[in-house]
């Protein structure tokens, strides 16, 4: 699936206009970039980096966790529902720096 990324949760990684290749139900490991459904509104998709898995679901954090509207495990705890692994980030196929 492809995923486009909006926000600044995730600088400097990913930054908002990217475009993600995700690869649904693949195994994750901590440190991956994944897409998980927000907790509170499953219809949304969130891009986070997987930190460790418990007994509870994976714990996400963001990257910049100073970004505005940032949201991940701090404020909703462990997540059950990851859709995919980010595997690759194609567009744009370079970044301004």
């Amino acid at each position: 699936m492809r995923v486009r990324v909006e926000g600044d949760s995730m600088r400097p990684a990913l930054v908002p206009g990217d475009w993600l290749l995700v690869r649904r139900g693949a195994t994750v490991h901590p440190g991956d970039l994944v897409v998980a459904r927000l907790p509170d509104d499953p219809e949304q998709l969130i891009v986070k980096r997987a930190q460790w898995h418990g007994q509870d679901g994976w714990w996400l954090e963001s990257d910049n966790q100073r970004a505005s509207g940032r949201r991940d495990s701090w404020d909703f705890g462990p997540v059950h529902d990851i859709v995919g692994r980010v595997v690759l980030r194609y567009w744009p196929l370079l970044r301004r720096r």
